[in-house]
């Protein structure tokens, strides 16, 4: 779940990007908050749930938190360097408190559960500490605090999807919009600290997914795209009569609300993605032919450590199917270098299934050991720094051949693309993205468009990371 401008940045580098999301300040309310996100596209998603809760209890939002009444840090426990930045944004904040006494400073999401004690007696950073699973319980949190006591839940949640609520928007462009189905993981991958802060994984009643996204159609959005940490082994029973849903069955229903729609998702687990997901994405044009498939790496024996629960003939295969049922789908994924215990053998065989797989795109990053992990409890983090980081150029270098040979071989074709915004390049330039993902920038010309239009252009030239083209009638290829 998560865009890149460059394709040879490692993975933190990706997912730390534009950390702050502002919204307008709104002029009625008495009370002004101001939110930053970190990590995943998950993370932006529940901050647009949180800016709800506040709405509603009369805080408006500002983008400057040195007049903000309170201050959050929605946050990401997957990397280091993430806990490092945040912590470095909330010892600016609490210094900005001393000229502005009654403001509150909270942290959301992953590092509250971990963390909590030491950012709230130890280190004093903070006021408000919320987990994921406990949003709706903020307002009764702010007065706990306002009253010189710390406002402090992370209890996670068997339940909790926040279906009932309606987002707001942060720092829309009125576009594209995520709209979460499920929240939490089972998959207990060693490595992984998410069903630990974020708890079991549910999924959410597809009345109200359906419901989220007809009004997002109905406010002028033109692409969607379904969140969770694994959406493939999204499953809803409706109590009332019985009828189940499938992630299959979910995406079609998504697909037939309007078919201008662009409907995208994000991630996929190579264990639980069907041939049933394939053919309804070949079914609809409006679905994106794009999948974010992660491997993690290309050694069974490393994949058995990891407790991915697949191996490598089975990742293979999950291309091949992929590859047989979507010709042109582009396919994305995830590497980590430098695991427990990995050898030459077990990095050479990653880049191998990377060139086999010919990925478009990939997040690429070295291990970093996280505390409560099962590989923390389990495993020896015994491969050296400089190791990693030498594995990890080799894996970044093949993902820069594999993007280049990629983007060349769209050279020619004309694509349907929807423009997003001015390039940040030069205002003569449209950006969009096509249905495969991947980031185009083409003149304007004076030929009417505006952001939210959709538009076929024929790509020209490219660089590693984007597509050059430029605005044609329709299709030619």
């Amino acid at each position: 779940m998560e865009l890149a401008e460059s394709l040879n940045k490692t993975h933190d580098e990706l997912r730390q990007g534009e950390a702050f999301t502002p919204i307008s300040s709104t002029p009625k309310s008495s009370k002004k908050f101001y939110i930053e996100s970190y990590g995943c596209a998950m993370n932006f998603s529940d901050s647009e749930v949180v800016a709800s809760i506040l709405n509603s209890e009369g805080f408006g939002a500002t983008t400057n938190f040195e007049e903000a009444d309170l201050v959050l840090v929605n946050t990401c426990s997957i990397r280091e360097k993430a806990e490092q930045t945040i912590r470095k944004r909330l010892t600016e904040f609490r210094k900005a408190k001393k000229s502005h006494p009654g403001m509150l400073i909270g942290v959301l999401g992953c590092m509250a559960e971990r963390l909590k004690a030491k950012l709230l007696e130890e280190e004093k950073l903070v006021d408000l500490v919320i987990g994921p699973d406990a949003y709706r319980t903020l307002p009764s949190l702010i007065k706990e605090a306002e009253g010189g006591q710390k406002g402090v839940n992370v209890l996670l949640s068997r339940d909790e999807t926040y279906g009932d609520i309606s987002p707001i928007r942060l720092n829309t462009n009125g576009i594209t919009a995520f709209v979460s189905i499920t929240r939490g993981c089972n998959n207990m991958c060693s490595f992984c600290v998410v069903p630990f802060t974020r708890g079991r994984e549910r999924s959410r009643d597809s009345q109200s997914i359906i419901a989220e996204v007809e009004a997002l159609v109905n406010d002028g959005y033109k692409e969607i795209t379904l969140l969770g940490q694994n959406v493939d082994s999204y499953y809803w029973v409706d109590e009332k009569n019985g009828a189940q849903t499938t992630f299959a069955q979910l995406l079609e229903k998504v697909a037939l609300i309007n078919p201008n729609l662009w409907v995208r998702f994000s991630t996929s687990h190579p264990k639980d993605i069907t041939d049933d997901v394939l053919h309804t994405m070949a079914k609809y044009d409006n679905i994106c032919k794009c999948i974010h498939l992660p491997v993690q790496s290309g050694s069974t024996r490393v994949l058995q450590l990891m407790n991915r629960t697949y191996t490598r003939e089975w990742y293979l295969a999950k291309i091949n199917s992929i590859r047989s049922i979507l010709p042109n789908c582009s396919i994305t994924s995830d590497v980590i270098s430098g695991f427990c215990t990995e050898t030459e053998e077990d990095h050479q065989e990653t880049l191998s299934i990377m060139e086999f797989s010919n990925y478009d795109m990939s997040y690429m990053y070295f291990y970093s050991e996280r505390p409560g992990t099962l590989a923390a409890k389990r495993y020896v983090d015994d491969i050296p720094l400089e190791v990693k980081k030498r594995r990890l150029q080799e894996i970044v270098d093949m993902q820069g051949i594999l993007s280049s040979r990629s983007n060349q071989n769209d050279i020619g074709k004309t694509f349907k693309v929807l423009i997003e915004s001015t390039s940040r390049k030069g205002d003569a330039d449209w950006q969009g993205r096509t249905g495969q993902n991947k980031i185009t920038v083409f003149p304007k010309a004076n030929k009417g468009f505006n952001p939210g239009d959709y538009v076929w252009v024929k790509i020209e030239n490219c660089t590693r990371a984007t597509l050059l083209g430029n605005i044609v009638d329709g299709p030619t290829q």
